[in-house]
């Protein structure tokens, strides 16, 4: 498997808010542990993959999470999935995965709340996103049941703690988000 990322900072962040915004390097060894650990069980996952990755603030979580989800909100995670014919795929010399959309404030909220490092949060939110692109998903319990397991393993594997042991919204409706172009996924 060989990942291409895309990764793209908005400009008009603040400098604070820039701070502990991981660099292209760190998102790919992010994505791509979780792309290896779904690759074994995923063929599709084998090849050659592309990965976008953008980086806001506030108010452009919020509107796109509004405009895709209804949520009047910024939020720390959207994912897009690339939702293409097979035939268009097949024509197509890597795979797109789709797009994330990390909302920097918020992933720093979120770490500083829940007494996380900064670094381990970022991972978190990456492998959480790419496994949303790759169809896994939390809202119902029977889905966070194969979802959690996975960014647990997965970001063990990278050196980081379970990111659901003493949070509160671990499970089933927990707020990190996935969108899709047609709408909301819950």
């Amino acid at each position: 498997m060989s990942l291409d990322l895309w990764l793209e900072v908005d400009d008009d962040l603040a400098s604070a808010e820039l701070a502990g915004v991981p660099g292209e390097q760190d998102v790919a060894r992010w994505a791509d542990a979780a792309l290896t650990a779904l690759a074994a069980t995923d063929p599709a996952l084998a090849g050659e993959l592309e990965l976008a990755v953008r980086v806001v603030g506030e108010a452009e979580s919020r509107q796109l999470n509004h405009d895709y989800r209804g949520k009047d909100k910024s939020t720390n995670v959207l994912s897009f999935p690339a939702e293409l014919p097979e035939e268009v795929l097949a024509e197509l010399p890597q795979r797109p995965l789709g797009d994330l959309v990390i909302c920097a404030p918020v992933v720093a909220r979120e770490a500083a709340e829940q007494g996380k490092p900064l670094a381990a949060h970022w991972a978190h939110m990456v492998v959480h996103g790419v496994l949303h692109l790759t169809g896994h998903d939390h809202i119902e319990a029977a889905d966070a049941a194969v979802m959690e397991p996975l960014e647990i393993a997965i970001l063990a594997e990278l050196g980081w703690d379970n990111p659901y042991d003493d949070d509160e919204d671990a499970g089933a409706g927990a707020d990190s988000d996935a969108a899709r172009p047609a709408g909301s996924h819950e």
